[in-house]
């Protein structure tokens, strides 16, 4: 009887995972990008300093800041001129190197990889004088071409959160692609919560303020694996089919974390339930996860967490600067 139980959950939610998304494309596994930026060989063969400049895959980004703290102006330019994809992508190096090195794909941008869908990170606000961080982790189907909807999002919270505080759009990691199995396993959340750690850890190596995170949809499958190894002084979650943990404590973080679900939404309709990789666990909204419960009564759809007006983004603006 329990395994027929099990077999019936498991169904359950793979019909609801495909019923709940009609109109996305269908699509198979997506490969995961590995931890090295472009451009890493020619990075690690260049000796023109006289010494071995940091291994991107290997050096913390508190190595890679005291590297660059060491370096002069114009070895700086030759690292941005000669290797911009890896100085462009390697947490811990000075955020104007960073913006420098990926101007080409526009202003303030903090990683920029072109390789397979895409990813990018672009900075809304001043980050480097901001008394406060916000970081975006959006769900699936968010790439290079798609991350226009997360950037949105980042400038809405910005302008509810005021001038103090920056907030990074960060399609920083392999989102799922359509219907797949990618949505139900924590595969490509596994690989993005370590390149959202390193990315906590950059913001600490320059001397940043400890981020809040807003965690969307799959995004915060990607913040409760992360939330042990982050900072972050706030984790948000809003349309979350679970976070990988059975409660809040489950989660290993002295962050504050907060959650938030519509009654529109459809994600309301997914089992939470994590049996054999399947499924992603406790509903953060539920009293037992111990999570403080945001209101969200007027939202009205999934992706509206963040629209002008609604009584999250409110919530979201007052976490994001300190207020609440």
């Amino acid at each position: 009887m329990r395994r027929f139980r099990r077999t019936l959950t498991i169904a359950a939610l793979t019909a609801l995972l495909v019923g709940t998304t009609a109109g996305w494309a269908s699509a198979g596994g997506v490969d995961a990008p590995g931890g090295a930026p472009p451009g890493t060989a020619a990075w690690r063969a260049d000796d023109s300093l006289g010494r071995d400049l940091p291994d991107p895959a290997a050096a913390t980004p508190a190595e890679v800041a005291a590297f660059f703290a060491g370096l002069t102006g114009a070895e700086r330019r030759r690292l941005v001129e000669e290797h911009p994809g890896v100085v462009g992508n390697l947490d811990g190096v000075p955020v104007p190197l960073r913006y420098e090195a990926n101007s080409a794909a526009g202003e303030q941008v903090l990683a920029y990889d072109p390789r397979g869908r895409g990813l990018i990170a672009r900075v809304v606000g001043d980050l480097e004088s901001a008394t406060r961080v916000a970081v975006i982790v959006p769900g699936a189907d968010i790439d290079l071409a798609t991350s226009g909807r997360t950037e949105r999002w980042a400038e809405d919270l910005r302008a509810a959160a005021g001038d103090d505080t920056a907030v990074i759009a960060w399609a920083g990691y392999a989102t799922p692609s359509g219907i797949g199995p990618d949505l139900a396993t924590g595969r490509l959340a596994e690989s993005g919560a370590e390149r959202l750690t390193r990315l906590t850890e950059g913001l600490d190596a320059a001397g940043l303020p400890d981020p809040a995170l807003f965690c969307h949809s799959y995004g915060s499958v990607v913040c409760g694996l992360a939330a042990s190894g982050t900072d972050a002084s706030d984790i948000v979650v809003m349309g979350s089919p679970g976070m990988r943990a059975d409660d809040v404590t489950a989660l290993g973080t002295d962050a504050r974390v907060w959650a938030a679900v519509s009654e529109h939404d459809w994600i309301r309709r997914v089992p939470h339930v994590e049996i054999l990789g399947l499924g992603h666990g406790a509903d953060p909204t539920s009293a037992a996860f111990g999570a403080t419960v945001l209101a969200a009564d007027d939202v009205p759809a999934h992706d509206a967490y963040f629209t002008p007006g609604t009584s999250t983004l409110t919530a979201f603006a007052a976490i994001a600067d300190g207020a609440l």
